[in-house]
């Protein structure tokens, strides 16, 4: 149980220290850009979603055998590996696990090999309907930028230039700070809340919500000092019924990520982002987008903002939700949706 609640908060990203903020910026921006109709996805069914993991997921050994079996699977990693410059399948299926772990090599590796997934799907009897019948996508954190790929808002080729830049933007803003993450089980989030401001208020430092991941089962991120003050207070002061150090870089999409920004904000940029062709819900806010400005903008601020995990998967169940796909390493997000809906119908297509 233990690695099974560290594995499913490595994928956590983390949240900004005033929540609210990132929120009212996105509802300024869609104003703004009213005039682009950003709006288009209202009132969509997320009868058919696609859901694909974060960081975390990663595995020593990913893509060997849909590499070896789907030729189009092969074939995004070859085009992968030429945009960054090492044999990106090797570290995949060889490791080290050290290195397959770092910001820089995973967050590429996730993305590529979920869309390899992708490919092995297609190729199954069935697959390419089932492709066509999704009718939203979603991805944790560092997913977000593959379903968006997988939407056809970003080519393939952008989507591994955005994920190393964003991986590498990142490491190197953990590496300026002294910051870290930990997994809270067994606690609703106000009580979690009330455990972050415990801690922040005896150490004088920041730390938060990082990740709103399901019921009973949340992140805090920020420095070191305030989140092994959260590790001490959990059980014997909140009742928690675990309290699980990350093994993270740093303290991921808090402020202490701002540094990330620019440098994301800059290939996003140079990248050519169109309207999706079915909804690609934010981890911002829970919500799809269709103007490609606004979503540009969402995912710079998705960097230092709140992962509304819990909130997306409750309202496509709210909403006409009937069944999933997860795709790519792992089974986590069909964890978290069984947690919220036992019954949830997902099917996993792993690599």
């Amino acid at each position: 149980m233990l690695a099974t609640a560290s594995r499913l908060l490595l994928v956590a990203s983390s949240q900004a220290f005033h929540p609210g903020v990132p929120l009212l910026r996105t509802r300024w921006l869609r104003s703004t850009h009213a005039i682009m109709a950003d709006d288009d996805f209202a009132g969509y069914v997320p009868k058919t979603v696609f859901m694909f993991p974060g960081q975390g997921a990663q595995t020593v050994g990913m893509g060997a055998q849909v590499a070896a079996e789907i030729p189009a699977a092969a074939e995004l990693y070859e085009k992968a590996s030429k945009i960054l410059g090492y044999d990106l399948l090797a570290k995949c299926t060889n490791g080290p696990k050290e290195e397959l772990d770092t910001t820089v090599i995973s967050q590429p590796a996730i993305f590529v090999s979920s869309m390899a997934a992708v490919e092995k799907l297609r190729a199954s009897e069935g697959g390419a309907e089932a492709i066509e019948a999704a009718s939203a996508a979603c991805g944790l954190s560092l997913g977000e930028y593959t379903a968006l790929c997988f939407a056809g808002a970003i080519s393939f080729e952008d989507g591994v230039r955005i994920t190393k830049a964003r991986g590498e933007a990142m490491q190197a803003a953990s590496d300026a700070s002294d910051s870290g993450m930990a997994s809270i089980i067994g606690l609703d989030a106000e009580t979690a809340a009330k455990l972050c401001e415990a801690a922040a208020e005896a150490t004088g430092e920041p730390v938060g919500i990082a990740n709103y991941l399901c019921p009973g089962n949340y992140a805090c991120s920020g420095s070191t000092v305030a989140v092994d003050k959260v590790m001490e207070l959990a059980k014997p002061e909140f009742k928690a019924r675990m309290a699980v150090k990350l093994a993270v870089a740093g303290a991921f999409h808090t402020n202490f990520m701002a540094p990330a920004v620019e440098k994301l904000a800059e290939v996003l940029k140079s990248v050519e982002v169109v309207k999706p062709r079915i909804p690609v819900i934010s981890n911002v806010d829970a919500k799809p987008h269709s103007d490609p400005a606004v979503i540009k903008d969402i995912l710079t601020q998705q960097v230092t903002a709140p992962v509304q995990w819990e909130t997306i998967m409750t309202e496509m169940i709210a909403n006409g939700f009937e069944e999933g796909y997860e795709l790519g390493p792992g089974k986590v997000l069909a964890g978290i949706m069984k947690r919220i809906d036992k019954k949830a119908k997902i099917t996993n297509i792993e690599v």
